[in-house]
């Protein structure tokens, strides 16, 4: 009888030991699941620059998407996601160090401001003066000159939540910078979500009257990063309207009809479809380089574009509370410059959908105002989404 007690003692002491390590067990893989699906951002160290140290920011979901920011330029430099296999990949054309960045490139994932797109003869009058900028754009400015916001090194801060994580940049645009009159106070706030949502937000204030326009300038490829052009991406732009555009790419007076030209996208089309047809504005854009009239004009958030690439499955979305979009496909890439696989940047080989207020509108006295006064606050937001679709929608 002793014998058989100490046996029983002994397989439920085993019994106990076995339970105990498999509820440890389980509690260690809820742990570790509950640490995959955690939001997070990391900072570390790009390069040093005159004006200071340069850091990058990366912003991840429990999905398993990355988003990649860069202090100088304010620059998205990556967006990791996956294709409807599961696979992840980059979508997003850049550079792997600062050096890229700071050489010549067609803005890459920048910031662009202090007036986005192009600005007529690099001159505007307002309030009774005529303001001349730094013409680089041929006979135009473009993007805010060359010193623009996307040559600049911003102030930045991480931002935690459990639900969305980001980073705030921020700088002072003073009085006369790149021509443009006014202290230009300038915030934009990165935010990432679990749902793939990247949200940019952008605030700025004044103490002199003065034109605002600001936008990212992120080149996309949904195939994936280096991976061939993008013109069988198909589109869809909920505009029924464009700008069209002299022989320098400044808009025209009136706002042309999308029906029965290249640039009606009210329905899904591939991108290279119609981008090289024998039509006026599409041989001045060398392609699609044009500003689309938003069918939503007030101040809500609402469907600017869709993007879905049919290999991938990847599908962008994107959402704007600006009036206009500027749709770019590429035209002037020429394999001069080399990303990050290692691969040239061929024509056409990254999109653009730039939310925006007008080109020009400083000109144009018809087009929605750009004019921040003092003890007004210019915000806008765009969303850009990210996911994966078997078909289009």
């Amino acid at each position: 009888m002793k014998g058989i007690g100490w046996k029983k003692r002994l397989v439920c002491l085993l019994l106990a030991l076995f339970v105990l390590s498999w509820g440890g067990g389980c509690r260690r893989n809820e742990n570790q699941q509950t640490s995959m699906n955690k939001m997070s951002v990391e900072e570390s160290h790009f390069g040093i620059l005159p004006e200071g140290e340069v850091k990058v920011y990366s912003l991840r979901n429990g999905q398993g998407q990355k988003v990649v920011i860069s202090s100088y330029g304010a620059t998205l430099m990556r967006w990791i996601v996956p294709d409807k296999e599961g696979r992840m990949e980059d979508v997003l054309l850049g550079f792997n160090d600062l050096s890229g960045y700071t050489g010549n490139h067609p803005y890459f994932g920048s910031l662009v401001g202090r007036y986005a797109n192009r600005i007529a003869g690099g001159s505007f009058p307002l309030a009774g003066e005529t303001y001349t900028l730094a013409r680089n754009n041929g006979p135009n400015a473009l993007h805010g000159g060359p010193g623009g916001f996307h040559r600049k090194l911003w102030d930045a801060q991480v931002i935690k939540g459990e639900e969305s994580v980001g980073v705030l940049l921020k700088r002072l645009s003073p009085d006369g910078e790149e021509g443009y009159p006014g202290n230009l106070q300038v915030e934009v706030v990165y935010r990432f979500n679990q749902a793939g949502e990247l949200s940019i937000s952008y605030t700025a204030t004044t103490d002199r009257p003065t034109p605002v326009n600001l936008t990212n300038h992120a080149y996309f490829n949904l195939k994936g990063e280096g991976k061939g052009d993008i013109l069988e991406h198909y589109l869809r732009i909920y505009a029924e309207r464009f700008t069209p555009v002299d022989s320098t790419l400044i808009p025209l007076e009136d706002h042309r009809q999308v029906e029965g030209t290249p640039f009606d996208f009210r329905n899904w089309h591939a991108i290279g479809e119609r981008v090289n047809a024998e039509e006026e504005q599409i041989i001045r854009g060398k392609g699609y380089d044009h500003n689309f009239v938003l069918n939503n004009q007030d101040t809500g958030l609402f469907l600017a574009a869709q993007v879905w690439e049919p290999v991938s499955g990847r599908l962008l979305e994107v959402r704007t509370t600006q009036p206009g979009m500027q749709f770019y496909c590429g035209n002037f890439l020429d394999g001069k410059l080399t990303g990050k696989r290692g691969k040239s940047y061929e024509k056409r080989s990254g999109f653009c959908l730039e939310t925006q207020h007008f080109p020009d509108s400083p000109n144009h006295p018809t087009f929605p105002s750009t004019v921040l006064r003092p003890g007004d606050v210019f915000r806008s937001q765009t969303i850009y989404t990210l996911k994966t679709s078997e078909k289009r929608p």
